[in-house]
């Protein structure tokens, strides 16, 4: 077993509180590196958890875990634990898990989970869009597909999305959500594999030949999984198409570096535009 028999790798670093007195891992904390690991597999598939088992209407329940210790990790070590759905039952799912030092496997292991009704708890068949979105997962495909959304029929999901990331989560005014220039702006979204949107940005023309991208969202629970950085650059080539010269967006501090290296340059001074700071930022498409 090495990291090449994975295609999911989360990254993981020792913390003091999780040594024992033998100065190494305690052999528990393994079991919750597995299960932080489960939870960037979600993420990497583009699915938000408990809205995707909500319209399966079941849930995954552990039914078994087992781990084979190696070797130990050590405080400050950089670790990565891969996982991968190795089997797929009538109503259960097998993960294997292993933690890698660099090369070095030091422990391995399997998470059995049953596919099963929340209130029973009683197994039911693994649902085949799930099914075949470990398999496609797996098997390299990709998780999300990019696609130019008409304002008029997908405002809805859009608006959705928006008040969940800037309203909600970054405290911007419900009038984000939607405005005058919606209408004439070209929308590109990303929707995964059981068709729900979870990422979104646009591009507003301007009469003098710049572009402007902004309204950009990302579902929080698959962030990471670089959903955003296809939206910007499927934007950008919008602009392209539409020979626009150049493509502006406004930023908040904590995204220029993000931005930075997508080719962006800051222009001007910091300002306030809804309550937060912004900072300008330019490019050719």
């Amino acid at each position: 077993m090495n990291r090449r028999d994975f295609r999911f790798l989360e990254p993981m670093r020792v913390r003091w509180a999780e040594v024992d007195m033998q100065k190494i891992v305690f052999n528990a904390h393994y079991l919750m590196y597995f299960d932080t690991a489960v939870a960037g597999y979600w993420r990497a598939l583009a699915l938000p958890y408990h809205d995707a088992m909500e319209r399966l209407q079941g849930d995954l329940y552990v039914r078994k875990a087992t781990v084979e210790y190696l070797g130990s990790a050590r405080y400050e070590d950089r670790c990565e634990v891969g996982l991968r759905c190795a089997r797929i039952g009538n109503s259960s799912v097998t993960f294997v898990a292993a933690m890698f030092r660099g090369e070095t496997l030091l422990v391995h292991g399997e998470l059995v989970y049953v596919f099963a009704d929340p209130a029973t708890q009683s197994s039911r068949p693994v649902p085949q869009p799930l099914r075949e979105l470990f398999l496609g997962y797996e098997a390299g495909e990709a998780v999300a597909r990019l696609e130019e959304a008409e304002w008029a029929a997908s405002s809805s999901d859009l608006q959705a999305l928006r008040r969940a990331v800037l309203v909600q989560e970054l405290g911007l005014p419900d009038e984000l959500a939607a405005d005058g220039d919606d209408g004439a702006a070209t929308h590109v979204v990303a929707r995964n594999r059981f068709d729900m949107l979870v990422a979104c940005g646009r591009l507003v023309a301007m009469p003098d030949g710049r572009g402007q991208i902004g309204r950009m969202a990302v579902a929080q629970s698959v962030r990471a999984a670089g959903l955003g950085r296809s939206v910007l650059q499927a934007l950008l080539e919008r602009a392209r198409q539409r020979g626009l010269q150049e493509v502006f967006l406004h930023a908040q501090p904590s995204l220029v570096t993000y931005y930075t290296r997508a080719g962006f340059a800051c222009r001007g001074d910091r300002f306030t535009a809804a309550g937060l700071e912004h900072q300008e930022m330019v490019r050719q498409p």
